[in-house]
């Protein structure tokens, strides 16, 4: 076995950790250049585009399905372990993918939002917020959770208030999520501190096998309150309807590709946090079976799905109306791990790649319409698929994957999500389902209709259509999203075998 081969799990968090102070370090002593800025985050990216990719080829061959790491060869429940498996190797690829998707466009649109002397603190910021999520993924250790938590939101935090010379709104908006985000993560803190001083363990597997162990874990009140504040938290972190208005203004006012960035990766991961507490270290008895988590999740999901997508339709900025419309799909991804049945956890798993793909290149072809008309009110999109036809043919593509029309990432997802409730006994979830699918056909029309049956005004003669890196990282996204949606086979395998590993079915 190869060096890199043996190190896969360590190398995934290290890479970016270090190209990203790397950047900062560089254009600090020699002064900031724009291009190589951009030209290694590029590079480091795709080296961990690569690592990732190599790392659920090992999770796929791997004869038990998962790939342990001990960090300093010191075993769990001793050492610090990362434990990679199907659930979070999928995660993985997401948060790669976009990362390595957002910066390949970001070389455009950051010279013209950024500062050219900051450009290579942005870039290390960037990759160091990259480290926290793809940490947060691959560790097997709580406490490590919680510290690469911290440093994901104090560098999402930065990257956010950056937006701030093209509108001062973005300081407010990186304010009240530095303030939610700080609430979300003591909860979580609290709640591991908890789970620590019952179990006198950090690692998740050994944490587990102590829980189930308690004789009275149905009445213990350390665990209630461990489960309670971890869950309060999470949501808030995974901006969970009600717990969601810092959301959509750190959407609207970050820069473009961050915008794409947080908003196809962070609240993913604060999903599968949510997913890995209630399923992994709690286990489904008592998460599901001894207390109501799942029902609580469940109505606030059902909620998600329907109110923030209201506030959707009637958004006239269309970055914060793709934040109201994120908020509604994670009610989606909530949903179907809160039915705690293999059709509904294989929804929600798969919707967290369709999603990321879906509204990821929607946030970058919104992101390619402010670099050449300088803002993005719903009027600005009058006739502009006659100026931006690649643009506005990408943004349009993943408009019907949001509305869940056949042949598209969302159409496969909210199938199995139906099948799920429908499994359960919940047959009027599926309606809702049904119906927040027309909400979103409302909101999307609103914007095609602008787009490609509205003439444009003359005032926009001028405008050109996105420089060759946006559109290729635009539809890059775009086209992934519909090539799952027709070959389905390998993001609902990767999914059925998470789904089956954390409900304990044999596949």
């Amino acid at each position: 076995m190869s060096f890199i081969d043996y190190n896969l799990p360590v190398l995934i968090v290290i890479v970016p950790l270090l190209g990203g102070l790397l950047s900062v370090l560089w254009g600090t002593l020699f002064g900031p250049r724009r291009d190589l800025s951009w030209g290694w985050a590029m590079l480091v990216a795709a080296a961990e585009l690569a690592l990732v990719l190599k790392m659920v080829g090992t999770v796929v061959d791997s004869a038990t399905g998962s790939v342990v790491y001990n960090m300093g060869s010191w075993p769990g429940p001793w050492g610090i372990e990362y434990r990679v498996d199907y659930l979070n190797a999928f995660v993985l690829l997401v948060v790669a993918g976009i990362g390595a998707a957002t910066i390949l466009f970001a070389r455009h649109s950051v010279h013209d939002e950024i500062p050219h002397d900051r450009s290579h603190v942005f870039y290390g910021v960037w990759l160091l917020c990259l480290t926290g999520l793809v940490g947060i993924t691959i560790t097997g250790d709580t406490f490590n959770v919680y510290v690469l938590l911290e440093i994901t939101s104090l560098t999402s935090y930065a990257l956010i208030a950056m937006g701030k010379d093209r509108d001062r709104r973005a300081l407010l908006a990186a304010l009240r999520y530095l303030i939610l985000g700080s609430i979300g993560a003591s909860f979580i803190l609290l709640g591991i501190g908890y789970l620590l001083m019952l179990t006198g363990t950090l690692n998740m597997e050994d944490m587990h096998n102590t829980l189930i162990a308690i004789p009275d874990l149905a009445t213990n009140r350390t665990v209630l309150v461990a489960f309670a504040f971890l869950l309060v938290g999470l949501s808030l972190k995974s901006a969970l309807f009600p717990l969601h208005m810092w959301l959509p203004g750190a959407y609207t006012y970050a820069p473009s590709a961050i915008s794409a960035f947080l908003a196809s990766t962070a609240t993913k991961v604060g999903i599968y946090m949510a997913f890995r507490f209630m399923y992994t270290i709690f286990g489904r008895h008592y998460s599901i079976e001894v207390l109501p988590g799942h029902l609580v999740l469940l109505a606030c999901a059902a909620a998600a799905i329907i109110v923030p997508n209201l506030s959707a339709i009637r958004q006239t900025e269309v970055k914060r109306l793709l934040a109201f419309s994120s908020a509604g799909q994670i009610g989606y991804m909530v949903m179907g791990f809160a039915l705690a049945n293999e059709d509904g956890m294989t929804g929600s798993i798969v919707h967290l790649f369709n999603h990321a793909a879906m509204k990821g290149g929607m946030f970058l072809a919104i992101g390619a319409v402010i670099y050449r008309v300088g803002s993005a009110h719903i009027t600005d999109l009058n006739g502009l698929g006659k100026r931006m036809p690649w643009t506005m043919g990408a943004f349009s593509i993943g408009g019907l994957g949001l509305a869940g029309f056949p042949l598209t990432a969302g159409f496969i997802s909210k199938w199995y999500l139906i099948k799920g409730c429908l499994t359960a006994g919940y047959w009027y979830l599926a309606v809702l389902v049904l119906f927040a699918s027309l909400l979103a056909v409302i909101y999307v029309w609103k914007m095609l209709e602008r787009i490609w049956f509205t003439e444009p005004d003359e005032s926009t003669a001028h405008i050109k259509e996105a420089p060759p890196t946006m559109l290729i990282a635009t539809w890059g996204l775009i086209l992934t999203s519909l090539y799952f949606g027709v070959h389905a086979e390998f993001t609902v395998g990767m999914a059925q075998k998470a789904a089956a590993f954390l409900l304990e079915v044999t596949p």
